[in-house]
């Protein structure tokens, strides 16, 4: 089997609810997955968008969330909760936990990354996207992507 990640809150490549947002409660979408293989030990999740801050010209990629040493026995996150036993880094707003989009202009892309790995990483005191990915080098045996779009509304 493939490590397959999905949502019931939207489909792939397609608009992410008002509601998992700056402009609505921001509370993280469900997350469901499949597929994991034998001897995966751990999950992370990060959750990025790479259009910031204009994708006609983007600059960088904003980090909306980083979860990792999700239980292996876990195949989802429900909306708006962490898994039990799960650790959190920060995100670019220097906080833990999730951050909904908020793009400042256009249609932009929240790539969520669900990665199994071969080990738990411990306690990395509250890190960053790329604390974590150094973290996970080596041991990653699976991945799965799903993106979702979110444009703020022009209407006042």
């Amino acid at each position: 089997m493939t490590l397959r990640l999905t949502s019931s809150a939207f489909v792939a490549n397609g608009a992410i609810p008002k509601k998992h947002t700056c402009d609505g409660r921001n509370t993280s979408p469900p997350l469901e997955w499949s597929g994991a293989p034998a001897g995966t030990a751990s999950f992370a999740l990060i959750v990025d968008d790479p259009d910031a801050p204009d994708p006609r010209a983007p600059k960088r990629t904003w980090v909306h969330w980083v979860l990792y040493d999700i239980s292996p026995t876990e195949r989802g996150i429900a909306e708006g909760r962490t898994p039990p036993g799960a650790r959190e880094g920060k995100n670019d707003w220097g906080r833990t936990g999730w951050g909904g989009p908020c793009p400042p202009i256009g249609r932009h892309r929240y790539v969520h990354k669900l990665y199994a790995l071969d080990v738990q990483l411990g306690d990395l005191h509250q890190p960053t996207k790329a604390e974590v990915e150094r973290a996970m080098q080596g041991h990653v045996v699976a991945e799965a992507r799903m993106v979702g779009t979110y444009e703020k509304s022009q209407k006042g």
